[in-house]
């Protein structure tokens, strides 16, 4: 269950990373992460960008509309840099991450390790003059975080809490359905992010989700943000 900021606000930590498929994975990438910006901007949900292709959202029924988007997506098309018309398969990998309140997750300052460094900016602006950056690796996991929109570091210190507070809370709760689900998963798949969970093929204008066997038409739609049709399709389910 996602925890709740205030009333019913709630708070994700959206991650997409490109997978196999070079320069074409990093386009396919960069396509869903602005997918999910214009949806949520459709939902009124309030969105900030933390690092690349890293965002928080915040907003009433987002755990529920979002979080079957984790996972592995695979694009079949042709690159516009493709002369021979030969089909390119791609993945990228979406991680879609609930923010615990710091009671559910404790972590001790002597556990992090905190550097700064200057953020990356067009045209020399203030913002590459300070060391704003922030980078936080927490010890005990390895786990390695970083925010670098904010100009403040203060800010960007925080932005970054929130990103490990969501990646050991996704962790913990990883664990503990492991320890609940084992026999289960050993029947359908481990169903974890290195299993593809929905393919765009761009020639046959078809979107595959392989979890509930159901197409989608119209990518072009969908990627402008147009996700109801999916969205709804899970609700059902």
């Amino acid at each position: 269950m996602l925890p709740k900021n205030g009333s019913d606000m709630e708070t994700i930590i959206l991650e997409i990373r490109a997978g196999a498929g070079g320069n074409e994975a990093s386009i396919f990438a960069h396509e869903l992460f602005r997918m999910y910006q214009i949806y949520s901007s459709k939902q009124s949900w309030n969105w900030k960008i933390l690092d690349d292709m890293v965002a928080e959202l915040s907003g009433k029924g987002i755990w529920e509309k979002l979080k079957q988007e984790s996972g592995v997506h695979r694009i079949q098309r042709v690159p516009k840099t493709e002369k021979s018309g030969r089909i390119h398969t791609s993945t990228a990998s979406v991680a879609i991450l609930p923010v615990p309140t710091k009671k559910e997750i404790e972590i001790r300052e002597s556990d992090l390790e905190v550097t700064f460094s200057r953020a990356g900016g067009p045209g020399g602006q203030n913002v590459n003059k300070v060391e704003s950056a922030v980078r936080i690796l927490h010890k005990p996991s390895g786990v390695v975080v970083s925010s670098r929109e904010e100009r403040s570091q203060m800010k960007n210190r925080e932005r970054a809490m929130s990103i490990l507070l969501a990646k050991l809370f996704d962790e913990k709760r990883r664990k503990e359905s492991e320890t609940l689900s084992r026999e289960r998963r050993e029947q359908i798949g481990t169903a974890d992010r290195s299993e593809k969970i929905r393919t765009y093929n761009f020639l046959q204008d078809r979107i595959t989700d392989h979890r509930i066997k159901k197409n989608f038409h119209n990518i072009e739609s969908i990627l402008d943000g147009n996700m109801d049709a999916i969205v709804k399709a899970f609700q059902k389910t």
